[in-house]
């Protein structure tokens, strides 16, 4: 773990791990003990989880107890060391591992405490054959993926995340290339969408799926057909269908159909490169029933088959997988980056290799919780009900639970 030291601030006094170096230890999968001291429902509510970590809730209130007694070493007795406090804003996190310490615990805090968790957002470089920079930002605490293209002056925004409007804004401006497009590949259910914060930012086009408008789309909509249509299209626009191209600086993108994880589904290539959305992941496939619930399950779930066999499965091996998730099963490539050869996914997803029918049994049984606030996040993205920033960033909290991981 990593120290930090700064007199600036009381909790910086208290040995911790920046938010950047608990991502990479939890990619490195090294065991770590997390130890919450929120209360009972923000834990359940949403915590650390990795594969490693060992996650444990205590609330604050019996530290405090703890040390007018003295009995901090035994709150955590049974907790193996290193121990990571964490807390909302790493305040209470702190004062439990300066008793911890005192303890001759090895313990540190998570600097900012889960609200600096969740506002890490890490940007790598993807290797492409496009004549095109494509840079990958990763959200360490719920595994969002969103992807920027640089070609020639211009940008373009893929599956672009509200919390970070100022993000993607900020990077473009320093690459002197101004946003021409904000990109959806659906209706997202696990993120409140930035493609409307984008567009009113900048003079960038945001760009939804036609299928959109079938699931009731609240904000204006022009259905295109070609980029030079797109360019003179009112500030919400529409891939209309399949083979529709979206030109940036030197690079083209193709939509592709592919419904099954939501009816509107698209992908979109870029030379080598698929961005996939919710519909292809490195360690499963979109789950089916988002959009229609257990009722509509399996007839998704059968164009889902149909997507997969049909159109990625017919993918060249060396093809590169961008997709909108990862979780915390995914292998990134040596830059960290979380994309996987076509290749590599064939003999990874076992799901890839089913009939049909066992296909359908496999993603419509044991399903994980939905992500939580799904419906609310819909409506948001579909502009049926508005939200401030901080309840947008309030409802996204926590996994995001879009796939079915084999």
């Amino acid at each position: 773990m990593t120290d930090r030291s700064d007199a600036a601030d009381p909790t910086d006094e208290t040995p911790s791990i920046a938010p950047e170096s608990l991502a990479e230890r939890l990619r490195s999968g090294d065991e770590l003990t997390v130890l919450d001291v929120r209360d009972r429902d923000e834990f359940e509510r949403w915590h650390l989880e990795g594969e490693a970590v060992t996650a444990v809730q205590i609330p604050h209130m019996k530290f405090i107890q703890a040390e007018a007694t003295g009995g901090a070493d035994e709150l955590a007795a049974d907790l193996a060391e290193p121990i990571l406090a964490v807390c909302g804003r790493g305040e209470a996190s702190a004062h439990a591992v300066s008793l911890l310490r005192e303890a001759g615990i090895d313990a540190r805090n998570l600097a900012g405490g889960m609200d600096a968790w969740a506002d890490l957002y890490v940007a790598r470089e993807l290797e492409t054959d496009a004549p095109a920079t494509v840079v990958q930002y990763d959200r360490p605490s719920s595994g969002c993926l969103a992807y920027a293209i640089y070609s020639d002056g211009e940008a373009a925004v893929i599956d672009p995340l509200r919390a970070f409007t100022d993000r993607y804004v900020d990077d473009a401006e320093d690459r002197n290339a101004p946003i021409r497009y904000a990109i959806d590949t659906h209706v997202h259910a696990d993120h409140v969408s930035g493609v409307r914060t984008l567009a009113e930012r900048t003079d960038a086009e945001a760009v939804v799926p036609e299928g959109a408008t079938d699931r009731g789309l609240a904000f204006d909509a022009t259905t295109i057909g070609d980029a030079a249509e797109l360019r003179s299209a009112s500030p919400a626009s529409h891939a209309r269908q399949d083979g529709d191209e979206l030109r940036v600086g030197d690079a083209t993108l193709t939509a592709v159909a592919t419904p099954g994880h939501t009816t509107e589904s698209l992908s979109y290539r870029l030379e080598d490169l698929l961005f996939t959305g919710d519909t292809l992941f490195l360690e499963g496939v979109g789950r089916p029933d988002l959009e229609r619930g257990d009722d509509g399950a399996a007839h998704a779930a059968r164009r889902l088959y149909e997507t997969l066999q049909g159109r990625l499965l017919e993918l060249p091996d060396d093809a590169i997988i961008a997709p909108g998730h990862y979780s915390d099963a995914a292998e990134p490539w040596d830059n960290g980056a979380f994309v996987a050869r076509m290749g590599a996914l064939r003999d990874r997803v076992g799901a890839l290799s089913l009939d049909e029918a066992e296909f359908v049994e496999r993603v419509t049984s044991d399903l994980p919780p939905r992500p939580a606030n799904h419906e609310r996040i819909v409506a948001a993205n579909l502009g049926l009900e508005d939200v401030d920033g901080e309840t947008a960033f309030e409802l996204e909290l926590g996994p995001n639970n879009c796939a079915v991981a084999d």
